[in-house]
Parts: C-alpha cells; structure tokens; sequence
C-alpha cells in the first residue's frame, strides 16, 4: 500500500497479526451513521490509501474501531456483499419519492393546464401518457438508478456514451426550473404573510383596497337577489367585465401586473423581490448540509398537505355550482384535442409531475439497497402522485364553479386562465370557511410545504451533479458554491418579480422545464436505457435486484409504447405549433416568442452537440467511434485485464466492499470519482 503525504492511514503492528489491516486516525464519527459528521469544518485534510484491485482489499479499521461496512446505520451490506443502502428503512424511500414527485407540479400546474386545455380533453392525454409513459419511465429510473449507484446527471453516459449530452440537457432543464419554481414560493410566501395584515378579515375580501379599480364586485354567496341588481348597477358604470376581489388583488396587489410584455418589465414590486429572497434563503438553509439531514421531516411533508385538501375538498365539493365545476372537468372538449398544445401539456404535464428527466429519481434509487424491491414503491408513488392531481382537480372546478354561479357566467369566463389560477381558487374557498384567517394561513402553509420540498430536492440535483462533475474544485468548497448558485438564480429570478414578470414566468414554464425540452430529454433517456443498453437486458438487472421479472407490458413500454408516444406527440406538436397564450387572450409579441424557443433549444441541443463533440474528440475511425458511443460502458459491469489503481478517500471508506472483485468495487457510489483514468486494458 502506498500512502500519500498527507495521509494519515497507517499500519499497526500490533493488531495486524500479519493481516493486511490498515487503520484510520481522524475525527471520530458520530455514533450510528458510518460517516464523519459534515458539521465539522469542510476544509479538513482527507486522506488517501491506494491497492490494487487484483490484490486482496485490506481491511479498514475506522478511527472508532468499527469495520469498514458495518457500522452506520444507513450503509448495511449483505452477506453476498451486493447492498448498498444509505436510506434507513424502505419508508424512508417511499415517501422520500412521494414528497420528491408531489409537490406544486400536482396543486398549482395541474389544475390550470387543465383548465387552459379544455378539461376532459386534458386528462384523455394525461391518461394516455400516464399509461404508457408515466408510471414506466418512473419504475424505469428509481431502478437504473439502484442498479448503476448513480444519479442521473452520468445515467445516460454509463448506458450510452455517446448521448451523454442528455444529462447535460437534464441539468440545464432543472437550472431553469429552479429560477421559476421559487417565485411560486415568493408568491406562497406573499399571501401568507398578507393573511397576517388585515385581521379579522384577509385582503382579498374587499373591493375597497387601493389596489381595486371600479370593475370590482364583491358577490353574496347567500343572496342572489343582491347578486342580481349588484351586477346590474355596476355593468352602468363598469367599462369592462366585472373582476372579484381575489382577481384584483392577484393582478394588482401581489403582482402589480402590467398589460404585457410589449410594454416592458415595468417597475419592480419590491415586496415580491423580498419574499423571493425569504424563499431562497429557507432553500439554502435546507441543503447546506444536503438531503440527509431532512431526516424524518420528509414524512410530515409527504403527509401534511394530504390533510389539508381532504379538509378543503370536503367543503369546496359542498359549495353551489361545484357539480358544473366538476362536469366541465370531466366533459371532453373533442376540437381541443385536435391541437397540438393539448397533447405537449398533457403529456409533459406527466414528467413533470413525475419528476422524471429531472435526474432526481435515480439519484434517489441509487441510496437503496442493491435487492430492495423498488417495483412496489414505484407504483405506489405513481398511484399517490395521480391521486393528488385529480384531488387537486376535483377542488379547484368545483371552486370554479362556485364562482361562476355567484358571478352568474360560465366556468370559461370565471376567471382569465394562467400560472396563477391556484392563487385565484384557493383563496375565494377559504373565505367560505369558518375562521377563513385561520385555514388561509393553514392553506399557504401547506402550499409552502409543497414548494419547498420540490424545490430544494431540484437545487440539491443540480448542485450535486455540477459538483460530481469538478469534485476536485468543489468538493471541498460544496456550502460556498451552493451558496453563490443560490445568490445567481435569485438574481435571475428578479425579472419575475416586475410589473411584467408573470409573463416572462409563464414563458419560462412553458419553454424551458417543460414542453419540448422535457420532453426530448425523456425520449433520448428512454432510447439510452430500452434501446442501446436494451430493454431485455434493464428486465435482467430488474431480476436480479427484485428477482422478479417485469412482465411483457413494462418491456413493450420501454422498448416501443413509451418512445412512441414521446415522438409521436412531439412531432404533432411542431405540426400544429402554436405559439403560448396568456389566459385565453394575451398573445406574446414575436420576440417573446423567440426567446422563449431559444430557452428550450439551450437544453435541446446538448444531446446532438454533444454526439457531434464526441465524433470529434474521440479516438479511432469512424464505425469505431460508433461502436464505441453506443456500447454501454458500465464500470461495475466490466472486467479488466491489467488491475488499476483506485485512490479511496477516508470519508468513502464506508462504502467499500469486502469482496476483492472489481464487480464489487464498481457498487461504489459515483466510482468516476474514484477510478483513475490511465489504466490499460
């Protein structure tokens, strides 16, 4: 064995009795995790031990006398030395999905693509996507991701080298979301802290507040008469239709919104600037110290808001109108299905809500025992995710039809369609509750919750795989940098924050993290794992993880159905491209448009610029290089010739393996981190 400078592994003598023994001096670990504790200061000195991997594996002595593998709770092995678990018990990964996958993509988007899209039409092709994109795509990357020990960012790259653009794609993708996604938060927090300043009534109950125009009219749920000759009067001196108080002050309280991006961003709302921060700052106190420290509190984020919306739903299916709400969400809208934004929202609405592409589903698979049996959780998870949309569907029509009855409209012109109608819904239910203060607070808490979990699990993703990527810059610098990644997309959350801001937001929900770009990241991930890595051979690794075979269903889906419908939709969409609305009636200028198209191709043509970079760079001709980037190249998979050199950090002792073969070695978590690159084969 060789050791570094400034290593301090060392041989003892005495307790070798002749063994290859090695034992490590440092800090001791906490009592029960197998790791040192990442509280103590990052820029200690780690140290390094190098074997051959022909050679027998010493064994390791930790510096509290446990054995390398055994102590630790999450890090458990079996006796054929395949395991290699980090989550404590398999509840912890079940609702570490749940709460990863349900989240604002189910409550606030949802409903309103939804809504946009026609009702009924919408879910046929959320169904059809369900089906045979959904719930297969899902199993498929909790798996790859417990068989590979990877995350997602280098899945693809180990099944097919040459697409290893694609987790440069997901990167991109989740980088734009993460910008997005907190101004949801800011808005959550907007309308918690508003809840606050006008008790015992909330804000958005009266027509008297600065913000209102002479449009508004506050309707009696319990007097229609009132309605009646209320609405008469007010259309006399009214020029446009009448707005709610929930209306104005979304439009021109919370967001201060202009009339459109031709006429500028406008002026900054500042106190949407300071809630964006508040939201930032609550993210990056969440995974400084990364995910493992949620702990047990991912239970009550999974379970929490479940409790509030069957409060909520049991009063919102009880109010007047809600059974039109409810028909115009199931009733088929048959020419909507005839445009091809209908099928890109509700077939990305799936990934979206799935969190799958967003290389955080792997991730998640890759913390779990390698004979963990992730098929049943993996449709537990999906069932939960369905649910709740349709729960959160099941909500916001019938409020919608409760407003539309006390307005005396139809549910198409209840409200102006946008990213904001759950802010529209929700908050006219609560001011039928009794206590309305009390279940608003309660309600954007719960909202918060939502945003929150989803939000610092795709910061975590995307600061994890860009570290991984420079473990030898950032590694030690990982609080530092995710600290600067955080200030940058505060920054460029900014423009949404202006008079012109939620127009820039629905563009960048519509461009950027969803849509086509989603979309083509998840077809060429389907295409890596069914096709070059090959389907038959992903059942063989599902086999031998679960020893159960998937049935012929899942392989056709992720061999033929899957990629399909993926193409399918996509190419009928670019056929029938229409640009994006907001609500039923702004049209974006040009610009806008082109911009928003330059958003999607920046994650888009990762895939085929890096094809092009790979042809290039790599050495050999060209049917060799062919071969080459599209042989999968799996390190735990592969068998060398000559033995290599793997340089072991001691906070990577814990995941060593006591088998001597390089099959085991390659069960190391990320092993590019380990393996050096200058072996011959």
């Amino acid at each position: 064995m060789t050791t570094p400078g400034s290593s301090t592994a060392q041989t003892n003598p005495a307790k070798a009795d002749n063994k290859n023994t090695f034992y490590f001096s440092g800090k001791k670990r906490k009592e029960g995790t197998g790791f040192e504790d990442e509280d103590e200061d990052e820029n200690h000195d780690d140290h390094f031990i190098e074997f051959k991997v022909g050679q027998n594996i010493p064994q390791i002595i930790l510096p509290d006398g446990e054995e390398a593998g055994k102590g630790g709770g999450g890090d458990t092995e079996g006796e054929d030395g395949h395991e290699r678990g980090q989550w404590g018990n398999k509840w912890d990964f079940l609702f570490s999905c749940i709460s990863v996958s349900v989240g604002l993509g189910n409550v606030w988007r949802f409903p309103y693509l939804c809504y946009k899209n026609g009702g009924g039409a919408f879910l046929l092709v959320y169904f059809i996507a369900m089906i045979f994109c959904g719930i297969p795509i899902f199993f498929q990357e909790v798996a790859i991701g417990q068989y590979l020990g990877s995350g997602g960012m280098t899945l693809v790259a180990q099944l097919c080298p040459m697409l290893k653009g694609v987790g440069m794609a997901t990167m991109i993708v989740v980088f734009f979301l993460d910008i997005y996604y907190c101004v949801i938060i800011a808005w959550t927090f907007f309308y918690l802290i508003a809840s606050f300043t006008a008790i015992p009534d909330l804000p958005w109950d009266t027509c008297e507040g600065w913000w209102n125009t002479p449009n508004c009219f506050r309707a009696s749920p319990d007097n229609m008469t009132f309605n009646d000759i209320g609405i008469a009067n007010h259309s006399k001196t009214a020029t446009n239709r009448t707005t709610t108080p929930v209306e104005e002050f979304w439009e021109h309280r919370v967001l201060m919104q202009n009339a459109g991006l031709e006429h500028g961003l406008g002026g900054m709302q500042w106190e949407l600037v300071g809630t964006l921060f508040l939201a930032w700052v609550l993210v990056y106190l969440i995974i400084w110290k990364g995910l493992h420290s949620s702990g047990k509190i991912i239970w009550f984020t999974a379970l929490f808001p479940y409790f509030v919306m069957f409060i909520l739903l049991a009063r919102a299916v009880t109010l007047d109108g809600a059974i039109d709400g409810l028909s115009y969400y199931v009733k088929v809208d048959w020419p909507k299905l005839l445009e091809g934004r209908t099928w890109i929202d509700g077939a990305t609405q799936i990934f979206f809500a799935y969190s799958v592409g967003m290389g955080a589903l792997p991730a998640l698979g890759s913390y779990n025992k390698f004979h963990h049996d992730c098929y049943k959780d993996a449709i537990i998870t999906c069932i939960v995710n369905t649910a709740t949309c349709l729960i959160a569907g099941v909500l916001v029509f019938s409020i919608l039809g409760y407003m539309a009855h006390i307005q005396e409209t139809t549910i198409d012109d209840v409200v102006n369609s946008g990213p904001g109608l759950v802010f529209l819904t929700y908050p006219d239910l609560v001011l039928n509750l009794p206590g309305s203060v009390a279940w608003a607070m309660i309600f954007f808490i719960m909202l918060l919750v939502l945003g929150v979990d989803s939000e610092f699990c795709n910061v975590e993703a995307l600061v994890t795989g860009i570290v991984d990527n420079w473990p030898d810059v950032l590694l030690k610098r990982r609080r530092l940098f995710t600290m600067g990644l955080c200030v940058f997309m505060f920054l460029l959350g900014l423009p949404m924050c202006t008079e012109g801001g939620v127009f820039l937001f629905q563009l960048m929900d519509f461009y950027s993290a969803s849509g086509m770009s989603l979309l083509w990241v998840c077809f060429f991930q389907t295409i890596a794992i069914g096709w070059f890595f090959g389907a038959e051979r992903f059942c063989d690794c599902v086999e031998e993880m679960t020893t159960h075979r998937p049935s012929k269903f899942w392989y056709l889906c992720w061999k033929y159905f899957a990629p399909a419908v993926m193409i399918t939709v996509f190419v009928f969409y670019v056929i029938s491209y229409q640009p994006v609305t907001y609500g039923k009636d702004y049209e974006y200028p040009k610009w806008a448009e082109i911009l928003g198209l330059c958003l999607s191709l920046s994650s888009m043509s990762c895939v085929p610029g890096y094809a092009l970079y790979y042809l290039i760079t790599h050495p050999g001709t060209f049917e060799e290089k062919m071969r080459d980037g599209f042989t999968p190249n799996i390190n735990r998979l592969k068998v060398k010739t000559n033995p290599q050199n793997l340089h072991v950090s001691e906070s990577g002792v814990g995941l060593l393996q006591r088998n001597n073969t390089e099959y085991e070695m390659g069960r190391l978590h990320r092993p590019e981190s380990f393996v050096t690159t200058t072996t011959t084969e």
